[in-house]
């Protein structure tokens, strides 16, 4: 057994048997299987950031001493299987050789024929092959302009296509900033071109994250805007 109790869910510092220690007032925090433990405070408040509890707070608590941890862990581990007793061999069967089927006589076969030979091909024979009829041109293949869904398909992805047209643009921050920004007002139209040009940088940053053989967007493959 270690020796210590149980390491800090957070910062991994070890609490010892007997030690104080920190668990959240939650009830989920603090099962069996799960048992969330806190040498600090601090570490207990940074395990709010994941957990998102609407209303919590850090208990105080003394560690087990290591008789009473022992005696724990031994309860709660499940009884083992005995192992299944081994089944004695059965006896081979003794079979007398009066009572064996008679063996068929052999039967005989007839040799198989000859293979003909295969007809020579034209190429192994020296006379050449006929021309092929004007109706059997060989396919061609056309190349033209492809459409944004079939170039982002070239380049790794497929872009799919995108049925709600939702505003991308928080309205209100958007007149906020022109108001401070030069005192004009702002048209509710507006936030829908501003929109149609989010999806454009989108689209290309999809396109330059597919290039790179990325499944991630990052904040390099959006096209910046010369101010």
């Amino acid at each position: 057994m270690a020796e210590f109790w149980l390491k800090c869910t957070e910062c991994k510092s070890e609490i010892a048997y007997g030690a104080k220690y920190y668990q959240c007032s939650v009830s989920t925090c603090n099962r069996s299987k799960l048992r969330l433990v806190f040498c600090s405070v601090v570490c207990w408040d940074s395990h709010l950031g994941d957990a998102r509890h609407r209303e919590a707070w850090a208990e105080e608590a003394r560690a087990p001493t290591r008789e009473v941890w022992q005696r724990e862990t031994a309860a709660a581990e499940p009884p083992r299987p005995a192992p299944p007793a081994a089944a004695p061999p059965r006896p081979a069967p003794v079979v007398s050789s009066s009572a064996l089927p008679p063996r068929p006589a052999p039967v005989a076969t007839a040799s198989p024929a000859p293979t003909p030979p295969r007809p020579a091909t034209p190429a192994a024979s020296g006379v050449p092959a006929p021309a092929a009829s004007p109706g059997s041109a060989p396919a061609r293949r056309v190349v033209g302009d492809t459409s944004q869904v079939s170039a982002a398909a070239v380049e790794g992805v497929r872009l799919a296509e995108v049925v709600d047209r939702d505003i991308l643009i928080v309205v209100s921050k958007m007149k906020k900033y022109i108001k401070d920004r030069s005192g004009m007002n702002c048209s509710d139209t507006v936030a829908d071109m501003l929109s149609d040009h989010v999806r454009l940088l989108c689209d290309e940053a999809i396109r330059a994250a597919a290039r790179d053989e990325r499944k991630t967007v990052l904040d390099r493959d959006v096209t910046r805007v010369r101010r």
